[in-house]
Parts: structure tokens; C-alpha cells; sequence
């Protein structure tokens, strides 16, 4: 039977703690990541995995706020269970998961920084170039960036391939191990859906905004909020009740998540946000800023966005015509105000929600920082 949700976890087994301490859990999970990345260098084909394999993700792996195991965590919580070793180790799960996603996407992006830092494609290209320092030409870069590409395809597929293994070796019974399953097969068929989304949206519809809400509903919401606090939940035994009550508050909340993102993918600060504004300008994504803009401009600021997004050679010059254009415009307020919207539904999901006292306090805590972050 489920846990009276009403009150915190009783089960105080050794190494399980009921209290949510985020600098904890967050070392935790780094700690359960090198270890089982140590123990993957040793014995994966065994030992004949290329060091330069290992370090690179090991190096990916030591960046990123540690959403997804943190919710995780919460979601166990939320149910009245408790965090320990499975807890953490079906967390860092999701942690890998995450940076196969990423790795992923950076390459569909050709994005070349990531998290402040070359992206696992540009880092693999200069190692190929540096291995023949005396070659140059065209034809050598084209080359280096080939290798680039695949390699970090391959270094993605290990991510996802140790995703699962980590799962695996959580040490659940077969009950809950089941249920987890069940979790984690959803959000890999909503990431990998939503991803499609958003290379089926380029090109769209200046003016379509339910594209990027759907984008937003299943890559982000669903895939970084919803379903990690499923995970953690089913893991203390959830009834039906609760999650639906994590959902009522998981997808607003991840909704305004993305959207905050948008707004810093095109007017953050670099050496905050660890990544360059143009990216998402020089892509051309259809998100709601853009679409909200396209949809109040005037014929001559049309035709500068027509310019400017999505064009591969874009400058800063460019880039700042295209936010010049969407603050005229008033797009950016739009959508901040509909992220506060979004979080006030999402805050008041929590009212009601049977699940314990604790967790909604640190929920709530979690709806503003996600919303208000500016990394």
C-alpha cells in the first residue's frame, strides 16, 4: 500500500533520508555518474573503450543544473518515500539520458558551444585535426568535421546504451522496476517526438504558435519535468492521485520552463547562459517569441525577420536587428506574461494535490526558480 502522503517518508533505512537537500543529492548523483563511468573505462569491451570516449563524456557529464535527478528525487518525495541509493542511481539515469539528448541535438544544431565549453562535435573535430597537425586545406576541415559528427552520434548513443544500464542496476524489485519502465519508455518516445516537432516546425509557419507549444509540451514539459517526477514517484509507490496532481503542476510549469529559455536563447548573457544568442536566430526555430512577433509586426519588420532568422551566415549585426524588431514588437512581454500565467496554474495544482506538505513547499521553490533563472 502507498505511503500516507500527508505526512514526510517513514522509511529510514540505512543511506535513506527524508528530507530534500538539492547540494546533496546533486553531489550524490555526480558521485553515482563517475563511478559508473570509472567502471564502464575498465571493463567495456573489455577495456578497449578509447579513453578519449570516457573523457569526453565524462567531461560533458560534469556540467548542467541537475533538473531531471532533482525532480526525480522530489517526485519520490512528494509520494512519501524517500531518497536513497536506487533513488539516486535511477536519477543519475536521467542525468545520462539528458546528456545523450543534448550531444543529439547540438549536432542537428550545429551548435559549436555547449554549456560554456566546445560541443562534443567540435571537441572530437579539433582532436581529428590535431592528429594530423601538417595537413590544411578544405577538404582536411570538411573531413574533421565529418569524424566530429559521427563520433559525437556514437558518444550519444553510449549515453542513451548506459541510460539503460544504469537503470538496470538500481537495485529495484520487479515490481517497481516495472513501473519505471513503464516511465521511462514514455519520455523516451516523448523527447524523441517533440525533437521531431522541432525539426518538422522549421520552415514552418512564420505565424503558427501551436507548433512551438506542442514542441514545448513534449521536449521540454513532458520529457524535463513531468516524467522525472513520475519516476521518482512510482519509485515510493504513487498512487493515481498524485501523479495526475505532479502533472496538473509538471506541465505549466515546464511550458514557462522553455519559454524562459527561449527568451535567454536570444537575449541572455553568453557568459551566464554558457551558449551563443544567435544560435537559435541562425537555426531559425519557431518558437512563440518568434511566432508572436511575426504575428504583431508591421510589413517592414516582416521582412527583417524574413531576413535575419534562420539564415546560417547570421552576424550579431543581424541578430540585433531581428531583437530590435521583436521589442517594437512587444513579443518579449507577451511572453513573460504568459509564463507567469503558466506558473500561477501550476502553483495553484499544488493547493489541493495529495502529496506531502515538504514537497509542495519545494515545488513551489522550484516554479520560481525555473521561471526566473537567467541560465
Amino acid at each position: 500500500m502507498p505511503k500516507d502522503p500527508a505526512t514526510l517518508a517513514s522509511d529510514t533505512s540505512p543511506g535513506c533520508y527524508d528530507l530534500f537537500d538539492a547540494a546533496a543529492i546533486r553531489a550524490e548523483v555526480d558521485a553515482h555518474l563517475a563511478g559508473f563511468l570509472q567502471d564502464q573505462a575498465e571493463s567495456a569491451c573489455g577495456g578497449r573503450l578509447p579513453t578519449l570516449v570516457t573523457d569526453i563524456l565524462a567531461r560533458f557529464l560534469r556540467g548542467g543544473k541537475r533538473l531531471r535527478p532533482l525532480l526525480c528525487t522530489l517526485g519520490s518525495l512528494a509520494a512519501g518515500g524517500c531518497v536513497g541509493p536506487p533513488v539516486i542511481a535511477v536519477a543519475a539515469s536521467l542525468e545520462m539520458f539528458h546528456a545523450f539528448a543534448l550531444i543529439h541535438d547540438d549536432v542537428m544544431d550545429r551548435s559549436a558551444t555547449r554549456r560554456g565549453a566546445p560541443t562534443v562535435q567540435q571537441e572530437l573535430a579539433g582532436h581529428y585535426l590535431a592528429q594530423a597537425p601538417r595537413r590544411s586545406g578544405s577538404r582536411h576541415i570538411a573531413q574533421a568535421a565529418a569524424f566530429g559528427n559521427a563520433g559525437a552520434i556514437l558518444i550519444g548513443d553510449l549515453a542513451l546504451v548506459w541510460s539503460v544500464h544504469m537503470l538496470a542496476a538500481a537495485g529495484l524489485d520487479a515490481h517497481r522496476f516495472a513501473r519505471t519502465r513503464t516511465v521511462i519508455n514514455e519520455m523516451h518516445h516523448d523527447v524523441i517526438y517533440g525533437q521531431w516537432l522541432d525539426l518538422h516546425a522549421v520552415g514552418g509557419s512564420d505565424s503558427d504558435v501551436e507548433t512551438p507549444l506542442s514542441v514545448i509540451r513534449y521536449k521540454t514539459a513532458k520529457y524535463s519535468v513531468e516524467r522525472p517526477l513520475h519516476l521518482g514517484a512510482v519509485l515510493a509507490d504513487a498512487p493515481p492521485a498524485a501523479l495526475k496532481a505532479l502533472t496538473t503542476y509538471a506541465l505549466p510549469i515546464g511550458e514557462a520552463f522553455q519559454l524562459r529559455d527561449d527568451l535567454l536563447g536570444v537575449f541572455g548573457d553568453p557568459s551566464v547562459t554558457g551558449k551563443p544568442v544567435t544560435d537559435d536566430l541562425r537555426e531559425g526555430r519557431r518558437t512563440l517569441l518568434l511566432a508572436t512577433a511575426h504575428a504583431l509586426a508591421d510589413p517592414d519588420q516582416r521582412r527583417i525577420l524574413a531576413r535575419h532568422v534562420g539564415d546560417p551566415l547570421l552576424t550579431e549585426h543581424g541578430a540585433s536587428a531581428v531583437r530590435t524588431v521583436l521589442n517594437e514588437t512587444g513579443a518579449p512581454e507577451h511572453v513573460e506574461r504568459r509564463i507567469a500565467t503558466l506558473r500561477d496554474e501550476a502553483l495553484r495544482g499544488l493547493d489541493d494535490a495529495p502529496i506531502t506538505t515538504a514537497s509542495k513547499a519545494e515545488l513551489r521553490t522550484f516554479a520560481h526558480h525555473m521561471t526566473e533563472r537567467t541560465a
